[in-house]
C-alpha cells in the first residue's frame, strides 16, 4: 500500500498554499498528492507478520514480551531521574554524528518485533523513504537518520545499559500507567504502581502541563534529544520532538496521555504522525547502499550539527 498523509491528523490550522502543497503552522510543507514513485509500504514485516503484532506466536515475540516484562518492572520514576542526572553530564564520548551512526552496526533492538537488522540500516531505510516523499524537508531526512542513535547506550563505552533501559515503547512515570501501553499487565510489579502520589490519571502533573515537564521512561529517545539539544543543533522544534517522543506509541498511536500535552506539543505531534509511518513501515530486508547515500547525509549533518558532539 502507498503511505498517504492522513488529512484528519493535519487539517487543524492548516493553510492551503497551492493545489499540490499544504503548509502546517510551523511553515513546513506537506505534499497533498504523492508522486508515482512515492514510498510504498510493505504489508508484512521481515518475519512474515503484520507490523507491531505483539501477540503473534514466534520465538521473536517471546523475546519481545520478556523485554517488556523487564522494562515495565524496572522503569520507575526514581530510576529515570537517576539516569537523566547521570547522562546529562555528556561525558561518555566525543564524536561526530556519522561516527555514531557507524557504531550502530553493533546494535540489534530486542524490543522490535519487526526487524533484526543492524540499526544503521533502519536509520537509512527510514531516511530514504521520507526523502522520496518529502524531498524539500532536509531537516526531516536528518531527523530520521539520527532518531535512534541513542541506542549506543547498550555499548560498553556508554554504560552498557540493559536493553530495557534503552529501547522499546516509552511511557510517563509519575502518573497512572495507561492500559494503552503494550503488555501493560507487567506494570503491576512496578514499585510505582501502588504509590498514591503516582497512580492517578494526572499523578504529580497538572492537565496541559506540557510533555517537557513530564518524566518519560528512560531510553535512547531522551538521551539523543539531550545530546542534540545540549550540543546546539539547529534542527527545528518538530525534529527534536520526533527524536524525543518517537517511541511514545501510547500517545501517538493510541491517543493516551493527551491530557498532559500543551499547544506546542499538539503542533509538533502532527509531524510525529508523519514521521512514524516511515519509521515503522520502512523496515525491510532490502538494504540501503550506505556508501552511495553517505555524502548526502554528511552534508545535512554539517548543516545542522557541529563537527564533534559530547555524548
Amino acid at each position: 500500500m502507498t503511505i498517504l498523509i492522513e488529512q484528519s491528523a493535519l487539517v487543524s490550522q492548516v493553510e492551503q498554499k497551492n493545489k499540490n502543497e499544504l503548509v502546517l503552522d510551523g511553515g513546513f510543507t506537506v505534499p497533498k498528492v504523492l508522486t508515482s514513485d512515492a514510498f510504498v509500504a510493505p504489508e508484512i514485516n521481515s518475519f512474515g507478520q503484520t507490523f507491531r503484532d505483539y501477540n503473534a506466536e514466534s520465538e521473536r515475540q517471546k523475546t519481545v514480551e520478556e523485554f517488556y516484562r523487564l522494562q515495565h518492572i524496572n522503569q520507575t520514576y526514581d530510576f529515570v531521574k537517576r539516569m537523566r542526572e547521570e547522562y546529562e553530564k555528556l561525558d561518555k564520548a566525543e564524536m561526530s554524528i556519522w561516527e555514531c551512526c557507524e557504531l550502530l552496526n553493533e546494535v540489534v533492538d530486542e524490543s522490535d518485533p519487526d526487524l533484526d537488522e543492524p540499526q544503521i540500516q533502519h536509520l537509512l531505510q527510514s531516511a530514504e523513504a521520507i526523502r522520496k516523499d518529502y524531498p524539500d524537508e532536509d531537516w526531516l531526512h536528518l531527523t530520521a537518520l539520527i532518531h535512534d542513535l541513542g541506542k549506543v547506550l547498550t555499548l560498553p563505552k556508554f554504560g552498557e545499559l540493559p536493553q530495557w533501559a534503552v529501547v522499546g515503547d516509552t511511557f510517563p512515570l509519575g502518573c497512572a500507567f495507561d492500559k494503552a501501553n503494550v503488555h501493560n499487565k507487567y506494570f503491576k510489579e512496578n514499585a510505582d504502581y501502588n504509590n498514591p502520589a503516582y497512580n492517578t490519571k494526572n499523578g504529580i502533573y497538572s492537565e496541559g502541563c506540557g510533555l517537557d515537564n513530564v518524566m518519560i521512561s528512560w531510553g535512547h529517545d531522551d538521551y539523543m534529544y539531550m545530546v542534540a539539544k545540549e550540543n546546539g543543533t539547529t534542527l527545528p522544534s518538530a525534529g527534536l520532538f520526533i527524536i524525543r517522543y518517537h517511541s511514545f506509541y501510547p500517545l501517538h498511536k493510541e491517543g493516551a496521555y493527551t491530557h498532559l500535552m500543551n499547544d506546542k506539543d499538539k503542533e509538533n505531534l502532527k509531524w510525529l504522525h508523519v514521521f512514524n509511518k516511515y519509521d515503522l513501515y520502512s523496515k525491510s530486508k532490502v538494504l540501503v547502499d550506505v556508501e552511495a547515500v553517505k555524502p548526502y547525509y554528511i552534508s545535512l549533518i554539517e548543516k545542522y550539527f557541529p563537527a564533534k558532539l559530547r555524548w
